[in-house]
């Protein structure tokens, strides 16, 4: 049984925290998945825009992901793919990034921790995310 809390998401997302607008949209890596030894892979592009009137550099990154049981894993860390970009009003960021779940179905949500460079801090929000297979079976999710 898929948990309720999953059903609301997309595998589209935008959020929009003081003037910092993250997109997400998710796929599933078929090639790279196997769903016979409960491996499902799926990539997720992000567009990071700064469509505020400050700069504003991503400093930490926090994910938590939730599997089709229920199960919860949290990431942190520093950047995203290795950088810490700092956006000028107007400028963008984009990267492809990847999740490996035990189930065909999932969420991701987060934020990102910017700072301004008066040194002033927020977390942008990124939206919940769909991560799903194309196909479900009732025996992938046991």
């Amino acid at each position: 049984m898929v948990p309720a809390m999953l059903a609301p998401a997309h595998p589209t997302s935008s959020a929009t925290t003081e003037g910092i607008e993250v997109t997400v949209k998710s796929r599933y890596l078929p090639e790279q998945s196997a769903p016979d030894q409960h491996r499902f892979v799926f990539a997720y592009t992000i567009s990071i825009a700064n469509r505020g009137d400050r700069p504003a550099q991503l400093r930490t990154r926090h994910w938590i992901i939730t599997d089709g049981r229920g199960g919860v894993e949290e990431v942190r860390g520093d950047g995203v793919v290795g950088e810490q970009p700092r956006l000028e009003p107007g400028e963008q960021f984009q990267y492809t990034s990847g999740c490996v779940l035990k189930t065909p179905i999932g969420t991701m949500h987060g934020t990102y921790q910017m700072v301004r460079d008066d040194g002033d801090g927020f977390d942008a929000e990124i939206a919940a995310f769909s991560l799903v297979a194309p196909t479900r079976p009732a025996a992938m999710m046991n």
